[in-house]
């Protein structure tokens, strides 16, 4: 049984592997047939940022749709086929109503919306400097579609409890409401701010998914593994022309999916804890864009030349490569470390 779920979970690796690399080469010529190109924030808002990545103007985006629309395809190809033959479409079926519907729509529809504000971005529009949606108005679209998961785990699954390493768990009650919100917006929003170099939201993206992956099968939550091993494949396509030079950026309609559906499988997994070190490249992202608000807004000054901390490294010399590697070594040890807390813990 785990021998046959994990050669499954493998299996569909390799085929959203395949299926995405070969599906980019048609997307990436869409993009660029219909201009469908990055345009950057405006040199008097973020001149930092701006002198680092002018030349960067114009790259194709939303290249996040190869790897929630490889991943959804497959989910719906193998769920169909399984549903009207027998054979292998059944095996590879991992359409399972209480494992992955959530993580499937949760996939989708914030991919739905990212690729909505890729397309305002290209157009100029929305009302942020350089296109796009203002972060507030992405902050409520973040919370909106976790107040939703949270409505559906605690009043239609009955969940109320988190689980914390070495300690059990605790029944907490109408705060696990509170608690999953924050998760998923937090979730989402460093997803949204570590995609700024080539491959590195892809990159640390893909750890965080082996170690969700590793988690959801030996809670014998197979299906959830199989979805987990897509997403890996299909991500492992992508950057194979994402690493710098990229050919393509993954635009909101990949990083507001994947942060997401990384915080919609760490609570259907009741890792929650644990998250911050599956995913400790966003939370440090994250945090070094809070501590340079904060700072400017009441000291009246920088901390780091510029945020997300890694144009902060940027600014210092290090070359785009170097960073985006030693964040992925960072994130590779980090993933490590929760695996090893959590298998203790058990």
């Amino acid at each position: 049984m785990i021998f046959t779920e994990a050669i499954k979970v493998l299996l569909l690796s390799a085929i959203a592997f395949v299926v995405a690399l070969f599906v980019t080469p048609l997307w990436y010529r869409f993009l660029k047939k219909h201009n469908f190109g990055k345009q950057l924030r405006e040199e008097k808002d973020t001149p930092v940022f701006y002198e680092l990545h002018k030349k960067k103007t114009g790259t194709p985006t939303a290249g996040g749709v190869i790897i929630w629309g490889t991943v959804l395809g497959l989910a719906i190809l193998f769920g169909v086929m399984s549903r009207f033959f027998d054979g292998p479409w059944t095996y590879l079926n991992f359409i399972n109503r209480a494992e992955t519907y959530l993580p499937l729509a949760a996939l989708f529809i914030a991919a739905i919306l990212g690729l909505i504000d890729d397309w305002v971005g290209v157009l100029k529009m929305g009302g942020a400097s350089g296109g796009g949606l203002k972060i507030r108005y992405k902050s409520i679209i973040y919370i909106a579609l976790a107040a939703v998961g949270a409505w559906w785990f605690y009043f239609r699954l009955g969940w109320d409890v988190i689980q914390i390493p070495f300690l059990g768990n605790f029944t907490i009650g109408a705060w696990y409401i509170p608690i999953f919100i924050f998760i998923i917006f937090a979730s989402a929003f460093s997803a949204n701010e570590t995609d700024g170099l080539d491959g590195l939201l892809g990159g640390v993206s893909l750890f965080a998914f082996v170690a969700l992956a590793v988690v959801a099968f030996v809670l014998h939550r197979y299906d959830l593994a199989a979805f987990g091993g897509a997403m890996i494949g299909a991500l492992l396509a992508f950057l194979w022309y994402n690493i710098y030079p990229a050919k393509f950026f993954m635009g909101d309609t990949g990083s507001m999916s994947l942060g997401i559906t990384i915080g919609a499988i760490a609570m259907l997994t009741n890792t929650a804890a644990l998250l911050p070190f599956f995913v400790l490249i966003l939370v440090i992202e994250s945090a070094s864009v809070i501590i340079q608000i904060v700072s400017k807004k009441f000291r009246g000054k920088k901390v780091f030349r510029s945020a997300p901390i890694h144009h902060h490294f940027e600014a210092l010399g290090w070359p785009e490569s170097q960073i985006t590697m030693r964040f992925w070594i960072i994130s590779a040890m980090s993933c490590a470390l929760g695996l090893v807390i959590f298998f203790l813990s058990r």
